[in-house]
């Protein structure tokens, strides 16, 4: 069952890179008490992703930021060494959070797994963006496919803020 609007996230806990190596953060640390704009991706350096979803969110986070959140957050099914390389070659480092759900833990408890073998990527995650406050979500959008990011894209997530 795929996750809505005034459900809260199931506890589930990523990893992420920083300078000191890989930490692991929960569902708890990043969402208790805050206002989070959660955005999913199918996979870190594949060409919508790389070229379209992340550099909005990039391009437009101190205006994010400015609109009451404390946080922003992107997530995909791979693993720490991945995320932490894309944060890098991105310009993302330390600017958002890179989460990897290395072994698709959250997005199976979310729904919003999906089936991409047919692509050779196995299983990944819809792509996605949520507006999340105190762990429940507020706004969902999720893209009909995984090569659009217009509704899951910052500047529509913009709009709901």
């Amino acid at each position: 069952m795929t996750i809505a609007i005034g459900d809260k996230l199931p506890a589930a806990t990523f990893k992420e890179k920083t300078a000191d190596g890989p930490v692991e953060i929960t569902t708890d640390e990043l969402f208790a008490g805050k206002r989070v704009v959660l955005f999913a991706v199918p996979g870190a350096f594949t060409p919508t992703c790389s070229l379209n979803h992340l550099p909005g969110y990039l391009e437009n986070r101190d205006t994010i930021l400015g609109k009451d959140v404390d946080d922003i957050a992107v997530v995909a099914v791979n693993d720490w060494h991945v995320m932490g390389a894309w944060a890098q070659s991105s310009g993302g480092m330390g600017k958002i959070h890179f989460l990897a759900d290395w072994d698709a833990g959250f997005t199976k408890a979310v729904g919003l797994d999906a089936d991409l073998s047919a692509g050779g990527l196995g299983l990944r995650s819809k792509r996605y963006s949520m507006l999340v406050e105190d762990g429940v979500v507020k706004a969902l959008n999720v893209e009909e496919s995984p090569g659009q990011a217009t509704v899951s894209g910052a500047a529509a997530m913009l709009e709901q803020l």
